[in-house]
């Protein structure tokens, strides 16, 4: 997918297609893409937010997680209570 193709899909889900969104979700997390899904989940996406967790988790990203966390997504504390106790 290019760059255009990208702005485009950030385009129509950032106007309320379900499916772009869904979509951008998807491909934000296959390619790793902390700062599409930190935006995402920002907004209120759960589905963001758990790929970002998700994703952060892998990488043993803490300040995310903690970021994440001081927002109150549970999962993120969970996450990262886990990762700082081993």
């Amino acid at each position: 997918m290019t760059d255009s193709d990208m702005s485009a899909l950030r385009e129509l889900a950032d106007n309320g297609d379900e499916d772009a969104l869904d979509e951008l979700v998807q491909l934000a997390g296959e390619l790793g893409d902390m700062a599409e899904l930190r935006r995402l989940a920002d907004q209120g996406n759960p589905t963001a937010a758990d790929q970002l967790i998700e994703l952060a988790t892998e990488r043993e990203d803490l300040e995310e997680l903690r970021r994440l966390a001081d927002q109150g997504n549970v999962t993120a504390a969970e996450q990262l209570e886990e990762l700082t106790s081993e």
